[in-house]
């Protein structure tokens, strides 16, 4: 079972990851300056990226507590 809770471990730290990623371009987004238009859709891609990366790190941490309960 020690596959799967460092597999898990891995998933939440990738997910972990793309949520900084997601913090990081947000805020260089909103320096930009951009148009209302142009901000929206900026900001509506990184939604999809950060939900992505939330699912990863809710699957990792799932796969990390089912190791605990098998093991």
């Amino acid at each position: 079972m020690d596959i799967v809770i460092w597999t898990g471990a891995a998933l939440s730290v990738v997910g972990l990851i793309g949520l900084i990623y997601c913090i990081i371009s947000g805020v260089r987004v909103r320096r930009a300056g951009l148009e209302d238009a142009a901000l929206r859709a900026a900001l509506q891609r990184l939604v999809t990226v950060n939900m992505a990366a939330l699912l990863l790190s809710v699957l990792g941490l799932m796969l990390v507590i089912v190791g605990i309960f098998l093991g």
